[in-house]
């Protein structure tokens, strides 16, 4: 009877360990998905900004020389856009459907709905209200923690940012380095 209770509860803490690490694993998932949805839809909305704009920056008081410290940058990447274009990036969250690898059982979140309004292939995608929602406040929760991070790769053109910020810099993507890059 004694070797049956010790058995019985093995099983139940290894159950309990099991589902505790899947759970963990789910939350890294949606963490790294929303970290490169929202490298993705930034890229977008700094592209759809003419590259010819620009923007005085600086400061506007005179120095002692007479001189001001004023430059120009690209409107595009400006860090007042760019705080622009953050408020709203996790609204685009709802665009975006789970998909699984069957090799890895590891979840990916890949956009579902057109920008241009052609169709998409959708039969690896699931589309979810509560995939989109915790999308979203993942999105939500790395903007607010790594505001300045974002602005510090947005600022300037940079190769491979998902992987520089969602894997290297915030370590929310332990396995992005591994997975397949998509492309724009």
């Amino acid at each position: 009877m004694r070797e049956s209770v010790l058995l019985l509860t093995s099983c139940v803490v290894v159950c309990l360990l099991l589902s505790f690490s899947q759970a963990a694993r789910q939350g890294q998932d949606i963490r790294c998905g929303a970290c490169r949805a929202l490298v993705d839809e930034m890229e977008w909305a700094i592209s759809q900004i003419d590259p010819k704009k620009m923007i005085q920056t600086g400061s506007f008081r005179i120095n002692p020389d007479g001189s001001q410290s004023i430059r120009e940058v690209p409107l595009a990447r400006s860090e007042g856009n760019l705080l622009e274009l953050m408020e709203s990036v996790c609204e685009r969250m709802q665009d975006y459907g789970e998909r699984t690898d069957p090799s890895t059982d590891r979840k990916s979140y890949i956009r579902v709905k057109s920008r241009s309004g052609e169709s998409m292939d959708l039969s690896e995608a699931t589309l979810d209200s509560r995939v989109t929602s915790s999308l979203k406040f993942a999105c939500e929760t790395i903007v607010e923690h790594h505001e300045d991070e974002i602005i510090e790769f947005f600022a300037h053109e940079r190769e491979n940012i998902k992987d520089q910020l969602c894997s290297k810099r915030t370590d929310l993507c332990d396995h992005a380095l591994t997975m397949p890059h998509d492309e724009l």
